[in-house]
C-alpha cells in the first residue's frame, strides 16, 4: 500500500499500484463531469519544486492538486534563490516554513526526493523525476492508460480487473533506456502487474547492468513486433548526451525508430505509448504518432486523474464518499 511518500514504484508493490490505479478510475469519472473540482484536499497546501523543467508533469500535478481543492505553490527555480547559490536543503526548509503539506520534486540528481524526506518533517514528498532513477507517476499513468485501453477492448470495467489484464502481456520498451527514468518506472509497474518486459536498444543506450531487473534484453526490434501487446517508445535524450551514443540519428531511426513499416508488423490489437515530448521523425514517425493505437494524448489526459489519486491517498484519510456528488 502507499506510504507517506511516493519515491519509487518498488515501494508500492502490486497491491499499492493497483490501489492507485483503482482510485484514479474514480477521479477519471470526476474529470468527465461539468464540475471537475472536488473538496477532497480543501485546506491542504501542495508545493511543486522543479529544478528541471517539465511542462507536462508540473502542469499535471498542479492541475490535479487544484481539482482536489488544494492550494498550490509553484517554485520557479529559474528565478529563485537557487540561482544565487542556495542549497537544496535551505530551499526546501524555506518552503517548509510556509506551512505546506506535500512537496512535489523534480531534480537532476538521483536520490534528491529521498534526501528531502530526511530534511522535511511531517511533509509528504512526491518524486516527479530524479536524475536517471525513476519517474513513478509516469509509470503509474502509463499502466493506467494501457489497462483502460485493454479493458475497453474486452468490454470490462478496468477497476474490477486489478492486475488481471497484464497477466502474460508482452511489453517492449524501446529507445534510450540508459538515460530514461521513465523506463525504470515502467519496468517496475508492468512487472509488478504481471507482464513480461523486454528492453530493446543499441548496446550504447542500455544501462551498464540490468541485474535484478528481471527483463529480457535485445537489440533486434523487428524480431519482437509480431508477438507484442504494447510498444513503449522512449525519446532519444540528447540533453543527457544520448546523441553521442549513436553513430547518427538516421541510423538510430532505421534500427530502433517506430516507423510506419514497423507499426504495420504489429498485431492489430497492439498499442503504442510514449511519455512525451515526442521527437517526430526520430524515435517515432509522424504518422505513427497520429495512429489511433498510439495513446500519447490519452496518457497526458490520464496524468491528472492518476496524480489526483496519488495526492489524495497521501494527504487524505482515504474516504471516496465525495465522488458521489458533483463536488464544490
Amino acid at each position: 500500500m502507499i506510504g507517506p511518500h511516493l519515491l519509487s514504484l518498488e515501494d508500492l508493490g502490486t497491491e499499492g499500484i493497483v490501489e492507485i490505479l483503482n482510485v484514479a478510475e474514480s477521479f477519471a469519472e470526476v474529470e468527465r463531469r461539468t464540475m471537475k473540482k472536488v473538496p477532497a484536499l480543501k485546506g491542504k497546501v501542495v508545493a511543486t519544486v522543479f529544478f528541471e523543467e517539465s511542462t507536462r508533469t508540473r502542469l499535471s500535478f498542479e492541475t490535479a492538486a487544484k481539482r482536489l481543492s488544494a492550494d498550490v505553490l509553484s517554485l520557479s527555480v529559474a528565478s529563485s534563490s537557487v540561482k544565487k547559490g542556495e542549497s537544496l536543503k535551505d530551499t526546501l526548509k524555506t518552503i517548509e516554513a510556509l506551512g505546506i503539506d506535500a512537496v512535489i520534486i523534480r531534480h537532476r540528481s538521483s536520490g534528491a526526493p529521498l534526501q528531502a524526506t530526511r530534511w522535511l518533517e511531517d511533509i509528504h514528498v512526491v518524486n516527479a523525476g530524479d536524475g536517471w532513477h525513476e519517474h513513478p507517476s509516469q509509470g503509474l499513468l502509463d499502466a493506467f492508460t494501457v489497462r483502460q485501453a485493454w479493458a475497453q477492448a474486452e468490454g470490462v470495467d478496468a477497476a474490477s480487473t486489478g492486475s488481471e489484464l497484464f497477466q502474460g502481456k508482452r511489453i517492449v520498451i524501446v529507445g534510450d533506456i540508459a538515460h530514461s527514468r521513465v523506463a525504470r518506472s515502467d519496468v517496475l509497474a508492468y512487472q509488478a502487474l504481471g507482464a513480461h518486459v523486454t528492453l530493446c536498444a543499441p548496446a550504447t543506450l542500455l544501462p551498464p547492468s540490468v541485474e535484478g531487473w528481471d527483463v529480457e534484453v535485445t537489440t533486434d526490434l523487428d524480431g519482437l513486433l509480431a508477438d507484442v501487446d504494447l510498444v513503449s517508445v522512449l525519446r532519444l535524450q540528447a540533453e543527457r548526451g544520448s546523441g553521442e551514443c549513436v553513430p547518427s540519428l538516421r541510423e538510430f531511426t532505421n534500427s530502433f525508430g517506430m516507423t510506419a513499416a514497423r507499426t504495420a508488423k504489429l498485431p492489430p490489437h497492439a498499442l503504442i505509448t510514449h511519455p512525451g515530448p515526442m521527437v517526430r521523425g526520430i524515435e517515432i514517425a509522424s504518422e505513427v504518432a497520429d495512429d489511433p493505437r498510439c495513446l500519447v494524448t490519452t496518457q497526458v489526459h490520464n496524468g491528472v486523474a492518476v496524480r489526483m489519486a496519488v495526492l489524495f491517498l497521501l494527504l487524505s484519510g482515504g474516504s471516496m464518499a465525495f465522488t458521489d456528488g458533483e463536488g464544490s
